[in-house]
């Protein structure tokens, strides 16, 4: 039995320091991204331009972009979005394939137990970089590079042009000026490599973690086995990896579904994005910003569109990516459970 002096002992509960701390990431969230998505909502439903904001429309603004009209501007909408929304799926699966297939090789290489490199933490460090450096100035570094200088062509232009590869725009009043910019595929290409370039490091940390937590006797049980090195990879490794990649995935995916800056500043002149780079962010970024028309309506309608394509892509990608052995476990662990209630029933809860 507990002593007088031990039942007098209060315990004490610190979880409510811990709302504390979190408290301020809470109040940022709310005043700047949960009020912003609700008022979306709001505008979602209302009309265009500076008169008829105020105005209700309804579902007028979503019926206008996923069906579009007879009318020449409300089917340029249509097609506009619908467009936008091709060169996101293009741009998004152009630079994750290369990302996951890069971070995956790189990882499973740094984790390899027999390999041992020299300086392998200066390659990560160096790997990790460009996901620190600023999506605009990699943009701008990259615009001059491959781009069009104010009096000459990007570096990258002109190798390309000595190599004629690439030829120089004999319509253009500025000296030797390569149009490679706004070439449809190699626009695209370059805005792929940034982002494959940019994210690559951070997804192998995140997949060499994975890696690591997983119990090494289950790798020297598949070496004494004899199996090759390529059979406990896609034996072993990979369905380890499930919920690694699942987060890989969904992450990148929301990631790419609101890509912006790097399309919106891969031009001389933002407020002049290519046809070819034009993403769904840039759609709602150009309508909302309209200087003659804001279409601040429609602009709210295809946020609340992307949003919600977002979420079902993500759900189909956790549905898909989900670790069915985990599941049975969990279902047996339910009806284990549901059983000894049964029992406890049956003899009066005793």
């Amino acid at each position: 039995m507990a002593s007088a002096a031990q039942r007098r002992i209060k315990s004490i509960s610190y979880a409510k320091y811990g709302y504390l701390f979190i408290l301020p990431f809470i109040i940022v969230y709310f005043i700047f991204q949960f009020y912003p998505l609700i008022n979306t909502f709001i505008v979602s439903f209302h009309g265009n331009g500076t008169e008829g904001i105020e105005k209700f429309v309804g579902l007028d603004n979503y019926k206008a972009i996923l069906f579009g009209s007879s009318k020449r501007a409300i089917k340029m909408v249509h097609q506009k979005f619908f467009s936008a929304l091709l060169n996101t799926v293009i741009l998004w699966v152009g630079n994750f394939i290369p990302q996951i297939t890069l971070s995956m090789a790189l990882a499973v290489w740094f984790t390899e137990a027999n390999t041992k490199i020299r300086g392998e933490g200066i390659f990560k460090i160096i790997m990790y970089l460009p996901n620190i450096i600023t999506a605009a100035s990699i943009a701008v570094l990259f615009l001059q590079l491959c781009g069009e200088a104010e009096n000459a062509p990007g570096v990258v232009n002109l190798m390309l042009n000595k190599m004629h590869i690439v030829s120089q725009d004999p319509l253009s009043e500025k000296y030797d000026t390569i149009k490679f910019i706004t070439g449809k595929w190699q626009s695209r290409g370059v805005v792929m490599f940034i982002q494959t370039w940019m994210w690559f490091g951070n997804t192998m940390i995140l997949l060499m973690t994975g890696i690591l937590k997983i119990d090494k006797s289950i790798f020297e049980a598949a070496n004494v086995d004899g199996a090759s090195s390529w059979q406990t990879f896609m034996n072993v490794t990979v369905p380890s990896l499930k919920s690694t990649l699942s987060y890989t995935l969904i992450t990148s995916m929301i990631g790419g579904l609101q890509m912006f800056d790097i399309p919106f500043l891969y031009h001389k002149d933002p407020n002049k994005v290519s046809d070819n780079l034009k993403t769904v962010a840039v759609y709602i970024y150009e309508y909302f910003h309209d200087q003659v028309d804001p279409k601040m309506g429609y602009a709210g309608a295809a946020s609340v569109i992307l949003f919600i394509i977002t979420v079902i892509l993500g759900c189909i990608a956790l549905y898909a990516m989900r670790d069915e052995y985990e599941i049975k476990i969990r279902k047996a662990t339910k009806k284990s459970a549901k059983q000894a209630k049964l029992r406890d029933k049956q003899f009066g809860g005793f």
